[in-house]
């Protein structure tokens, strides 16, 4: 059974995170030739403020532009 997970800083709707797992689902069975019921995606969202990228969080790199 293929488990995907993936890390993201919160912000993305609901509608976005699903269609991206669809597509990754989509992929592993086409790729892999697995039954999209064995595949397992998950998301980890961290609050902007809990991550970090150049010594700045997202927050703080947000608030730039």
């Amino acid at each position: 059974m293929p488990e995907i997970t993936i890390n993201l800083a919160a912000g993305r709707t609901d509608e976005q995170k699903r269609g991206m797992m669809a597509d990754i689902t989509a992929a592993l069975v086409k790729n892999l030739g697995v039954d999209p019921e064995v595949v397992v995606i998950q998301i980890n969202e961290a609050p902007l403020s809990h991550k970090m990228k150049g010594g700045k969080t997202y927050l703080e790199r947000q608030a730039k532009t």
